[in-house]
């Protein structure tokens, strides 16, 4: 298997996923109901909305050339922007971890090892929760007290990778082990050179430029989800607080479930739910298409009205931010592609 036809075969599979998942959540909310939600939209915001996302794409490059630069990777900005943007391509795997495509990408322009920019990844993945933790707080917290526990476990998860980062005495014990390990022995080195880049990385001094840039970075994307879940509410009001909040919210509950590939599904879950619960009771009785209805049918009506606005407002966030990701991530792994020839068969299998 080549490593083109690898790359699509794991991009197909999230991509038959998220189908699949939004066919489902479409059938189950009822197709007249959320054709009639989108059908409402106002679809000029959807630019606007990918607009957003580019600027975080931007923003984040500077993070990114930061972590390059500490590591001593030289490249020139034009190679250095590809390289940072194909590995968007790679966003539907598990916790995004296919962006270690861009280690490889890297190791085939300036032949640096994999394991040796691999760390790049964990780091962004770590600041990028230190932002969108810093927008729930932002957003806040206090008011859905009941997932302030979330909020504490994923901040201390993160202090415990930066503390197990900052360790000297770890890496050496791990690669001792795998040295006296059949058939591990080989990656003993590799793990040296794999912790000794992410403490340089996510050392102390380098956390909080690279966690601000992440808060405002994708704190862009939750402008954007507020102008496209503004759009479904009632009366076209929704505090952005509390956009900022759920965006950044359902973001760390789909990047800590890894296993989720783009965090499809868990993301998706908390905004709709998040979002439906906000509409619902903000419905008034007075609205066409629940004139004349009482009691148990208009709680039934709302609540199908509730589900259809938040769903075609989740659907419409998450191809202008997760899929538009994707789509530019593989025009520009296409450039490079021209630029620097045909991924090799042994691409992934090294990464």
């Amino acid at each position: 298997m080549t490593a083109s036809s690898s790359l699509a075969r794991r991009l197909l599979a999230g991509l038959a996923f998220g189908i699949l998942l939004y066919a489902g959540v479409a059938i189950w909310i009822g197709l007249d109901r959320f054709r009639e939600a989108l059908a409402s939209f106002p679809w000029p915001l959807l630019p606007v909305a990918m607009g957003l996302s580019s600027a975080n794409y931007l923003i984040r490059f500077i993070k990114w050339e930061r972590y390059r630069t500490l590591l001593g990777v030289e490249l020139d900005r034009r190679t250095s922007f590809h390289i940072y943007l194909a590995g968007f391509s790679m966003g539907v795997t598990p916790g995004k971890m296919g962006e270690v495509l861009k280690s490889w990408l890297i190791k085939k322009v300036t032949g640096h090892s994999i394991h040796h920019t691999a760390p790049i990844v964990v780091a962004e993945r770590v600041t990028d929760l230190l932002g969108y933790l810093l927008l729930v707080a932002i957003g806040g917290l206090a008011t859905l007290p009941e997932y302030q526990w979330v909020f504490w476990i994923v901040l201390a998860a993160c202090g415990s990778i930066i503390a197990l980062a900052g360790s000297r005495s770890l890496p050496r014990v791990v690669a001792r082990l795998l040295a006296h390990t059949p058939y591990l022995w080989r990656l003993a080195p590799k793990v040296q050179g794999s912790f000794d880049s992410t403490r340089i990385l996510l050392s102390p001094r380098e956390l909080i430029l690279p966690s601000l840039t992440s808060m405002l970075s994708w704190g862009c994307e939750c402008v954007g989800f507020w102008l496209i879940a503004r759009s479904f509410a009632p009366a076209g009001e929704l505090p952005f607080l509390f956009a900022v909040f759920t965006y950044a919210f359902s973001a760390v509950a789909g990047a800590v479930l890894i296993l989720f590939p783009g965090g499809i599904g868990p993301t998706e879950g908390f905004l709709g739910t998040l979002l439906r619960r906000r509409f619902q009771p903000a419905l008034a009785a007075d609205q066409p298409t629940l004139l004349g209805l009482e009691g148990e049918a208009l709680g039934v009506a709302r609540l199908e009205l509730a589900r259809a606005s938040a769903g075609a407002a989740v659907l419409l966030t998450r191809i202008a931010t997760l899929w538009f990701g994707v789509a530019v991530g593989l025009i520009a792994l296409g450039r490079f592609r021209k630029r620097f020839g045909e991924l090799e068969e042994d691409a992934f299998e090294e990464s």
